[in-house]
């Protein structure tokens, strides 16, 4: 099975908050992979930098991970996904981010689960299988 990774897992990484080499050993049967939505948030995150240098560190980070992880695009099947998960949450006036919704949306399509620090937002969404590391 295919594991999306959200993107306060990558920060935590990047932070040191989180030892991700540890905890992806020993899942070498399982794919990793991002959402293009956290690619955004993460280059989003170089670009707010307040200074060169913490734009330099960030941006060599972020081009790490994203030469690192395969990138999961918006595609139809996402598209799909995601605008029943809207109409859904919606209705059960149950919103979440929107960019968290096209993470889940990503995941669904795909069949994949999500590892993320944001247990709370995505819980909300059906048939979303969740880990928190």
């Amino acid at each position: 099975m295919g594991v999306v990774l959200d993107t306060n897992i990558l920060i935590q990484y990047e932070t040191g908050q989180l030892d991700l080499g540890h905890k992806i050993a020993g899942r070498e049967q399982e794919e990793f992979f991002i959402s293009v939505i956290t690619a955004s948030e993460l280059l989003h995150g170089v670009w707010r930098a307040t200074s060169s240098a913490s734009r330099t560190r960030r941006q060599a980070f972020v081009e790490g991970i994203l030469v690192h992880f395969a990138i999961l695009p918006i595609e139809l099947s996402v598209a799909r996904s995601h605008s029943q998960l809207w109409a859904t949450l919606q209705a059960q006036g149950q919103m979440i981010g929107i960019h968290d919704s096209w993470i889940a949306a990503t995941c669904i399509a795909h069949g994949m689960h999500l590892i993320t620090a944001n247990r709370s937002e995505f819980d909300r969404v059906p048939g979303l299988q969740v880990d928190t590391w």
